[in-house]
């Protein structure tokens, strides 16, 4: 699903207790020694639930290995293991006398209602987009047909993408294009946007799309992909494209990772007559 915050909880209405200062962050922490769950192991979920949630925000000051463990009465062995766990796992990071930093990647918060891909979103919000081509075949799929509508024998271009914002992973994503409507993609270089070429170089006009949004957690594979040692909460994209004409070119399943990933729309009161 890390550069300075782009979107502030504020400017989305939502106020998390701010936990940016030692005294409200050692309060948060609350490790049971009743239960079999390692201390170190309790006290990183809970900094990662700050994190995920915006209570803790990009270059936030955690304190040191020192004050934490006499703050919580725990040996600095402890502490040290839920640090080190942290800094594995890039949520923070060590700078010397500037002690320890929140790693937190950007809140990205596109709007609704607009057909686009992930590298005008980036594009239009200021943070630089960039892909790592995790597969890129030419195949047939008996599913994926008939999600096209296409005879069993129709080939289709999949695409398995890590999609980053400044170089942090913010999504994983599966794309499916149909060749039969668009046989140009199955030469496309990968770079730059899909809508894109599939307008100027396959000549079709895109219409729009039929998308889905749920609850999921990440599966084995987006959790290597996007960098976690465990499951997060994601946002499960699923969105049909359609030319002009009615036909569908691509079928997509993004999933965005829950700490960075914010959908926006704006409601609007029905016109009174």
């Amino acid at each position: 699903m890390a550069k300075t915050s782009l979107f502030s909880n504020k400017e989305l209405n939502v106020l998390p207790t701010a936990v940016n200062d030692s005294a409200a962050f050692i309060e948060r922490l609350t490790p049971d020694m009743g239960i079999s769950e390692p201390v170190y192991r309790q006290l990183q979920k809970q900094i990662i639930q700050m994190i995920q949630t915006g209570e803790l925000n990009n270059g936030d000051s955690l304190p040191s290995e020192r004050t934490l463990a006499e703050a919580l009465k725990l040996s600095r062995t402890t502490i040290r293991r839920c640090y080190d766990e942290l800094r594995g796992q890039d949520y923070i990071s060590t700078h010397g006398r500037a002690g320890v930093m929140v790693k937190a990647p950007p809140r990205i918060t596109p709007e609704i209602g607009k057909l686009k891909g992930f590298t005008e979103e980036m594009q239009e919000i200021g943070v630089v987009p960039s892909t790592r081509v995790l597969e890129h075949r030419i195949l047939s799929d008996r599913t994926i047909a008939s999600v096209f509508n296409r005879p069993s024998t129709a080939k289709f271009l999949k695409l398995v993408r890590l999609r980053l914002g400044d170089d942090n992973p913010m999504s994983r994503e599966v794309a499916w294009y149909d060749l039969t409507l668009a046989p140009e993609l199955a030469n496309w270089n990968i770079q730059g946007s899909a809508y894109e070429f599939i307008q100027k170089q396959c000549g079709l006009s895109l219409s729009h799309a039929d998308q889905t949004i749920e609850a999921a957690m990440s599966n084995t594979e987006e959790i290597l992909a996007l960098g976690f040692n465990e499951p997060i909460p994601c946002l499960l994209l699923k969105r049909k494209t359609y030319t002009s004409t009615g036909l569908m070119v691509e079928y997509v399943e993004g999933t965005f990772r829950g700490d960075a990933y914010t959908y926006r729309i704006t409601l609007r009161l029905n016109e009174q007559s």
